[in-house]
Formats: C-alpha cells, sequence, structure tokens
C-alpha cells in the first residue's frame, strides 16, 4: 500500500497488528510494527510520531537483539530526520544502517517494500546535496541504482532516480539531473506510483526552468501546485515546496513562489525542523527580490536569517546562493565592499563544490562591482 499511496490503509492494519502484539507479548512482532509505523508517519508528514516509533523500534531491538528490526529502524529514523531537516542526524543515522548491510544484504528486503541498504543510500544522497558533498552523494546515488535495478524492481528503480537527479539539479549538473528525472516521470506515469510523483516533477520543473525550457516546466508546476493545493500532504512534502517555490520564481510567477515560501516557513515552524527553515528564508530573500517593487531591507533580513541556519547546519550550497543574494543586493544599493565579500564568498563555494552553473553569473557580478 505504500508505493500506491494509501499510508493511512497501513497505520490500521498496523495498529490491529499492534494489539494482537501486545496481548502476545511478542517484541520482536511489536520492533518490527514500529519499524512500519515509523515509515507510515514519514510519509503522511507526521515526522514527530514517526521519530518516536522509530526510536521506540531502535530499543526493542536493542532489547530483543533483532538485527532486521535495527537496520529497518536506522534506516526509517534516517527518512523522517531528513524529512524535518535534520540532515547531519539523518546522515549518521543512515550511515549505520548502511554499515550493517553489505555484501548480499544490500539486495535483502527484511519485509520491506525496497531493500533497506537501497533507501538509507537515497536519504544518504539528498543529505549530501544539503551539505554540498555532490561527489560522495554521487557515488552513494550510484550505488542506490545499481541496487535497484538488481532487484528489478520499478517502485526502487523510480524512488533512486528521483534523489540522484535531485542530487544532480542540486548541484546544477543539468545534463544529469534532465535524463535522470525524466526517466524517473517516466515510471511513476506507467507504473503508477502516485507517492512521489510530485518530487519528481518539482525536481525536474526546476531543471527545465533553469535550462530555460519554461514552456516544459509549466506543465509540470502546474500538476505538481494542484498536488500541493489539494489540502493533502505529497511524499516529502518540504521538499516538493523547496524545489517547487524555486521553480515558480525562475519562471516568473513570484506570487505563487511566495505563498509556497510561507507555507514552508510555517511548517518549519511547527512541523518540521531548521533545514527547511532555512531554505524557506532563501525562498522569501528571492521573492522580495524579483517582486515588481522590490523590497530589499526585507530580502537582505531573509537572506541572513537563511544564512545564519545555512552555516549553524552546515548547508554548503544554501550558503552559497544566499551570498550571492547578498551580494547582488548590496550591488544594487552601491555597497561595494559588502558586495564585493558576499560575491566572493559565493564563488569561493561555488567553485569548492563544483557549482558550475551559478558560478560565471557570480563571477560577472563581481566584474561589474569591482568596475564601479
Amino acid at each position: 500500500m505504500i508505493p500506491l499511496g494509501e499510508p493511512a490503509r497501513v497505520l490500521d492494519h498496523l495498529r490491529a497488528a499492534e494489539a494482537l502484539a501486545e496481548q502476545l507479548g511478542d517484541d520482536q512482532r511489536l520492533g518490527r510494527i514500529a519499524c512500519n509505523v515509523c515509515n507510515a508517519f514519514v510519509f503522511i508528514g507526521e515526522y514527530d510520531r514517526a521519530i518516536a516509533a522509530g526510536q521506540r523500534a531502535l530499543t526493542l531491538a536493542a532489547t530483543g537483539g533483532t538485527f532486521d528490526v535495527q537496520v529497518i529502524a536506522q534506516t526509517y529514523l534516517g527518512l523522517a530526520y531528513r524529512a524535518i531537516g535534520e540532515f547531519r542526524q539523518a546522515l549518521d543515522v543512515s550511515r549505520q544502517a548502511m554499515a550493517l548491510l553489505t555484501g548480499e544484504l544490500r539486495y535483502t528486503y527484511f519485509g520491506q517494500v525496497s531493500p533497506p541498504a537501497l533507501v538509507t543510500r537515497v536519504s544518504l544522497t539528498e543529505c549530501l546535496a544539503e551539505l554540498g558533498s555532490f561527489p560522495e552523494g554521487h557515488s552513494v546515488g550510484e550505488e542506490a541504482v545499481q541496487i535497484a535495478e538488481a532487484v528489478a524492481r520499478p517502485y526502487g528503480i523510480a524512488i533512486a532516480l528521483a534523489w540522484v537527479g535531485l542530487l544532480s539539479r542540486r548541484q546544477g549538473a543539468l545534463h544529469r539531473a534532465i535524463p535522470v528525472l525524466e526517466r524517473g516521470l517516466a515510471l511513476c506515469q506507467t507504473t503508477g506510483f502516485p507517492l512521489i510523483f510530485s518530487v519528481v516533477t518539482s525536481s525536474l520543473g526546476a531543471a527545465y526552468a533553469l535550462t530555460g525550457r519554461i514552456a516544459e516546466a509549466l506543465p509540470l508546476l502546474d500538476q505538481t501546485l494542484e498536488r500541493v493545493g489539494s489540502g493533502s500532504r505529497p511524499f516529502f512534502h518540504t521538499l516538493v515546496l523547496t524545489e517547487l517555490g524555486e521553480a515558480l520564481l525562475l519562471v516568473g510567477r513570484v506570487d505563487e513562489a511566495s505563498t509556497l515560501a510561507d507555507r514552508l516557513l510555517d511548517l518549519s515552524r511547527t512541523h518540521i525542523g531548521r533545514g527547511y527553515q532555512a531554505h524557506a528564508y532563501q525562498l522569501l530573500g528571492e521573492v522580495a527580490m524579483r517582486r515588481e517593487l522590490p523590497d530589499l531591507d526585507q530580502a537582505a533580513g531573509h537572506y541572513r536569517q537563511a544564512l545564519a541556519l545555512a552555516e549553524e547546519l552546515g548547508m554548503r550550497p544554501l550558503q552559497a546562493h544566499c551570498h550571492q543574494g547578498l551580494g547582488t543586493l548590496y550591488a544594487r544599493t552601491g555597497a561595494r565592499e559588502q558586495a564585493r565579500a558576499e560575491l566572493s564568498a559565493a564563488i569561493d563555494l561555488y567553485r569548492a563544490m563544483e557549482m558550475t552553473f551559478w558560478l560565471p553569473q557570480a563571477e560577472a557580478a563581481l566584474v561589474r562591482v569591482e568596475g564601479q
């Protein structure tokens, strides 16, 4: 039921199973149930409850010595932590799970929809993208695709492609991102996996917009907006809001991007962690800059809030974008020294992470500032 997008029905069955397992005093089954409860809560966006269930599963695994429960609990806790924007914590717990899954265990399902070795690598791929560790991210992502193709399940392949494509899009390697995301979208459309559809369409729409393929981006963005606005939260709602918000800005739909950024900020204050709060502030800074009458003071404040969080959390790509935004803003106001410092910081980060798509724009802006 997970690939079909019915996690609520999953929870109904798990609650019935949990009552029976408690009557039997069966801690092993209770541990497995808690793992799947954690996963189901991730899919419906109840992240606090997901983390509580995952931690309970780990406790039951420790007392019962059940290897599969330990592995699955760490796998789904990694998903939960990354969904709330705690990327370093997600990285740690996912690496712990991956270290246990060597050899043939990489292809073992442990009763799950996809092998935990695949899911942990997908989780790591997104975390490494957020932290700017792109070489490791590409290596881990390629392993995820290889595992998915080896077990030959379309759902696992679609998941791996979605996050490998996201990693390349975030680095600005659009020649790599677009074909991977297009393949993922085709799998979603032909095999009926609604759960990850919005993740793929929002990332692919952003990639098309960055390359100027606006006519191809718009239908994807409209489809994603329809799902986001339906009242139900799509899988990894915060990631979708982040990608979709950026894409809408790129195609000039500032008001819609502003609405999504506000929603992302509200969610980050109540349900999710600081990583997505940083994304929300950066998006709001871009919104303020791109309005018909730009609000430069508001933009500067949002960029600084985003930058402070991104520095604390080690989110280097977002730091680079914030520095570039601030540099552009200061150049517009004639604050040459501040503009030079911010643009130089952006250029250094873009070079260090090989984010070459944004590098020429930052370098050209710096040349203009130095020529004034």
